[in-house]
């Protein structure tokens, strides 16, 4: 069964910091890309940044480009989201994702918000 578990979210000033993490269970993870959605309270759900299975190629949306990055430990099953220089708008549920054959997984989500 596949689990993907988000954790490492809270509340954060502008231009603060936190690193998210997803633990993956229940399939091969160092065999696929993994990606990081978020949504925003009355926004739709939207894509982050991916990262290939060997970790060496990385994609971000243009809004997080240069503060946001990703990585993945594959004998740790671990995905991570570092996040850098955060902005009010980066309040969201984070999600890390999988999609395998037209089916798509998710973790529960981590709530981050940034405040002051």
């Amino acid at each position: 069964q596949v689990q993907l578990v988000e954790s490492g979210g809270g509340l954060v000033q502008p231009g603060g910091s936190l690193r998210l993490s997803c633990t993956a269970s229940g399939f091969t993870f160092e065999h696929y890309l993994m990606n990081w959605y978020r949504q925003a309270p009355g926004k739709e759900r939207e894509l982050v940044g991916s990262i290939s299975s060997d970790g060496r190629n990385t994609y971000y949306q243009n809004s997080v480009k240069d503060r946001f990055t990703i990585s993945r430990d594959n004998p740790k099953k671990t995905l991570y989201l570092q996040m850098n220089s955060l902005k009010l708008e980066d309040t969201a549920v984070y999600y890390c994702h999988r999609r395998v054959n037209n089916v798509d997984y998710w973790g529960q989500g981590t709530q981050v918000t940034v405040s002051s």
